[in-house]
This record gives C-alpha cells, structure tokens and sequence, in this order.
C-alpha cells in the first residue's frame, strides 16, 4: 500500500518530472545542479510514497513505467502553471520577470524574430526566453510552451493568434547570373523540370513547396531537386545559388541582399506569390506576464520588424 505518511512535496515531483524529460538521473542531475545520487535517492522517495515504480532501472539506461509516463504527462501542465502563477506574483509590480517559452519554426528565425527578442529583452530585462526550433507544427502546449509561431496553420477554438513580424510575405525563384547564362532563362514554370534545382527540406521529411501564381492560375512546382539541404541550413543553399549551382525558391526577404547586390538575379517574377506572415498563437485560457508583455511589445511601434 502507498505510504500516506507524507505526500510527495513539489520539489520531489519537479526532481521526478526532469528525469523524465532528459532521459536519465545524470543528465536531470546537471539541469537541476544537483548530484546524481540525490536525484536518485529523491525518486526512490517518491516511488515509495506512491507506492509503485515510476521507472525502470537497468546498468544502462532509465525508462518510464506506464504509471511513470502517465504520472509525468499530468505533472507538466501542473507544474508549469504553479511557475507561471510564481512568476505573475513576482510581476505584480512594475517589472516582468519569469521565463517566456516559444515553439517556432527556423523561418523565422532568420531575420524576423532575432530582432523582436532583443529589442523585448531589453524592455523587460527581468525576463528570460527559451526558443525551441521545430519545423514539425507540433502543439506548443505538448511542447512545454507558452505560445508558437505558425504560418497559416488551423488553430484550436481556445487559441488566440497575433501577427508577429511582416504581415504578407513573398516566396522567391532565383539564380546566379552565371548559372542563367550557362543555362538560359526559364520562359514558363514548366522550364523549372529542366533546371538545376536546389530545394529544402523540413524536418518533417517534406520538400518545401513551390507555388507559383500569375492572373488568378496557381501552379505547383516539383522540381527534381540538384540539392537538397535541410531546413535548418537556409543559407546554405542561398550560398550554393549564389555560387551558380542552379535555381532556389526561397523566402524573398531571405535573398533581399543578394537581389540588391546582383550576385542572384529574379527567376520568373511574374509567378511569384505572397502569403500571409507568422503569427504568434497561444491558449487564451491563461497568460503568464511574460507572454502578455511579448504580445504587447510586438502589437507596439515597429511590429512589423524583420520586413
């Protein structure tokens, strides 16, 4: 039978909940600054308080039982909203403080968001920030996050979504002078199926898309692709275009410069389509003040940062 003798302190259950999210006693051990015998011995404490195992423990690794999973998934919102009710106490004078979770995708953090976060920080140096990178649209609340940025994804009923950065946006084919030159001008998107490609790929597996549209005809392009390099490497293959390696598509104000320079040069502009910017997305049951300070700064002057 559990051992009601004392029940499980918060201390205890965050101890437990590390080692379920990094995998092991020693790596929760170096999260939590702590030894990893203690962490040990505090998740022993909380089994017998329980009464059942949480983990399963070989020489060589710790995994979850059903009832540790279960026990971990159900602690996660907990205790994430007793640190966001912390942290709104700790606000309730002038100064935000607490820590501000994102979910986004890489595209944006190439010239949109960085800008955002450092003119926020800066307004509000009481604040810290933790961005995960992740091009899969998974949920952010699953995700251990306050809010997501999305592009055109559908929303839940009980989410609330705000522009953040460029409100449209444009999608750009490119090349290098030089590659044009040693393989002529592509007259109509069908061209493109002849055509050096370079192209990306999310972490989902998936190939960026490259949607074309002129006087109401839209098309989509699949390429076969010369190159092909992941989503998290965008410059990478601006460089190999630059370099003349053949034909990107691409965010238009991630080849700005190089337009401006001449060392890329535009690729049937005509049939260059625009779609609507990020937007920020979060739960509009609760807003810790961190969150509520993100979305009053990029609602201010100059939210259109990263244009």
């Amino acid at each position: 039978m559990p051992n009601t003798a004392g029940q499980p302190s918060l201390d205890d259950l965050s101890v437990f909940l590390a080692v379920a999210e990094a995998g092991g006693f020693r790596a929760a051990a170096r999260r939590l600054g702590l030894s990893a015998s203690t962490v040990s011995e505090t998740v022993s404490r909380l089994e017998r308080q329980v009464g059942v195992p949480l983990l399963s423990r070989t020489t060589r690794s710790v995994r979850l039982t059903e009832t540790g999973r279960e026990l971990a998934g159900r602690l996660a919102p907990l205790l994430t909203g007793a640190q966001a009710a912390l942290d709104a106490a700790a606000s309730s004078g002038e100064a935000v403080r607490g820590l501000l979770k994102l979910n986004v995708p890489g595209a944006v953090m190439v010239d949109i968001l960085p800008p955002l976060i450092d003119g926020f920080l800066t307004a509000h140096p009481g604040v810290r920030m933790e961005v995960q990178v992740d091009d899969r649209l998974i949920d952010v609340t699953a995700a251990d996050c306050d809010a997501g940025i999305r592009y055109g994804e559908h929303l839940a009923q009980d989410m609330i979504a705000v522009p953040i950065g460029p409100r449209r946006q444009r999608s750009a084919l490119v090349a290098a002078p030089a590659y044009l030159a040693r393989r002529g001008l592509p007259r109509h998107p069908g061209d493109l199926l002849e055509h050096d490609c370079l192209r990306v790929r999310f972490a989902s597996g998936a190939l960026a898309a490259w949607e074309l549209s002129k006087d109401g005809e839209v098309l989509v392009v699949d390429p076969p692709a010369r190159v092909v390099v992941g989503a998290a490497a965008p410059h990478a293959v601006i460089d190999l275009a630059v370099a003349g390696q053949g034909i990107v598509g691409i965010f238009h104000n991630w080849v700005a410069p190089h337009l401006e320079s001449g060392a890329l040069v535009p690729v049937l502009k005509d049939w260059w389509s625009d779609f609507e910017g990020p937007r920020l997305y979060f739960s509009s049951r609760f807003m810790p003040p961190p969150l509520r300070a993100f979305v009053d700064y990029i609602a201010g002057p100059g939210a259109e940062r990263g244009t």
